[in-house]
């Protein structure tokens, strides 16, 4: 026994270690069954019983030895072979957590700002993108979601962030959205603290001056287009004068309306400018009607008195042309003329008259002196009526 004290590794004393062991064997039993072995003092926490074990099995990792192990564990040189696998091990694993934290993916509707010792070093793309951690960061921004901004209606949290002063010394109530999205990462990282207060900020500006251009009426009803499309530009130029790299994609203008306060009096006026409109468009569509009567009125007098003019200047020239050609006549034959003018005169004159001619019949006649001529006047114009020229001769009666 003597001889064998060393151990065959000339580690010594493998009996008294085999008796320690054993020893400690019995008193991790004991403490499992809950009781204590006489003689032996206050029983040891089990915390405290797993903390040696974790202690003893970290300097075995380490290459130290443990209480219960003997120096056949350790190879030459003073190395254990598993502390040199664990050392592997640990590197290993430090070197897929850096890969880890190196290595990341893009989605198609995002970008990534890479940071090397927190300057700007790049834009990633969408893939697997590398930024060699911790010297370089990168962080990932959505680009081509729409963010919507709400102006007016209290929602930058006062009840008046929409009441506005228009050209006509009106107030209205506002509420509008500004849709946008990130167009460059970079200048939207490092340009704007906070870029929705930014983008409130610079609508309601570009708003209020617009409304204060605008008279109220356009704004209610018929230029909310015209305003939304201006606001929209005013807004994009300041924002690129900011170099925020934001893009406005559209601008939704929701109401326009008076406050609340005098709602009730502004459609009361309203109507009464509704009505007015309406008895002026009555008016001026009967005042066309009339115009145009008028106009067809005068014109048919101008046309008849055009064709009156017409009628009489031909008849004269007519009467004329006549007057020459008798004249005419009335020189190569006179005496000829003048009876055929007075026969045509007289015609004219007796043609439509009832007479009767008497020739050589009276009470003054050389015939019958003194005798009063009996005329049946009746069977004389009977008679007479029969002819042509309406004129009955006839000769005396006794």
């Amino acid at each position: 026994m003597a001889g064998n004290s060393g151990g065959p590794w000339g580690g010594g004393g493998g009996d008294d270690r085999d008796r320690d062991r054993d020893r400690e064997r019995d008193r991790d039993r004991d403490r499992d069954r809950g009781g204590r072995r006489p003689g032996e003092g206050p029983q040891i926490p089990e915390i405290d019983r797993i903390m040696k074990k974790g202690q003893e099995q970290l300097r075995v990792l380490m290459g130290g030895r443990g209480n219960g192990s003997g120096g056949g564990g350790r190879g030459p040189g003073g190395t254990t072979p598993f502390s040199v696998a664990y050392v592997l091990l640990g590197i290993a694993v430090v070197a897929v957590l850096w890969l880890y934290a190196s290595f990341y993916t893009v989605k198609p509707e995002q970008r990534s700002v890479k940071l090397f010792l927190g300057t700007f070093a790049g834009i990633g793309q969408p893939g697997l993108n590398f930024a060699p951690w911790p010297v370089m960061t990168a962080e990932v921004i959505p680009v081509t979601s729409e963010r919507t901004t709400d102006i007016g209606g209290g929602s930058a949290g006062t009840n008046d962030s929409g009441l506005m002063l228009t050209h006509d010394q009106n107030i209205v109530d506002v509420h509008f959205q500004v849709v946008w999205n990130i167009s460059d990462p970079s200048k939207y990282l490092f340009n704007l603290a906070d870029p929705s207060d930014t983008i409130r900020a610079v609508s309601e500006s570009a708003m209020r001056d617009i409304i204060a251009r605008t008279d109220l009426s356009p704004i209610l009803n018929r230029n909310r287009g015209v305003i939304a499309q201006d606001l929209m530009t005013a807004v994009q130029k300041t924002l690129d004068s900011y170099q925020a790299g934001i893009n406005v994609i559209r601008v939704n203008f929701d109401s326009a309306d008076p406050p609340k306060e005098v709602i009730g009096s502004f459609r009361a006026v309203q109507a009464a400018q509704q009505t007015r409109d309406k008895l002026e468009k009555e008016a001026d569509a009967y005042a066309n009607k009339a115009t145009a009567a008028a106009r067809g009125r005068a014109a048919q007098t101008v046309e008849e008195a055009e064709g009156y003019r017409a009628k009489v200047v031909n008849l004269a020239q007519g009467e004329a042309s006549r007057f020459d050609s008798i004249y005419a006549s009335y020189l190569k034959a006179p005496d000829v003329t003048r009876k055929r003018m007075y026969l045509d005169t007289m015609t004219r004159v007796l043609g439509d008259m009832n007479k009767v001619i008497l020739d050589g019949v009276g009470g003054g006649g050389t015939a019958n002196p003194g005798m009063v001529p009996y005329l049946p006047l009746n069977e004389l114009l009977k008679q007479g009526a029969g002819t042509t020229s309406g004129t009955t001769k006839t000769g005396g009666s006794n």
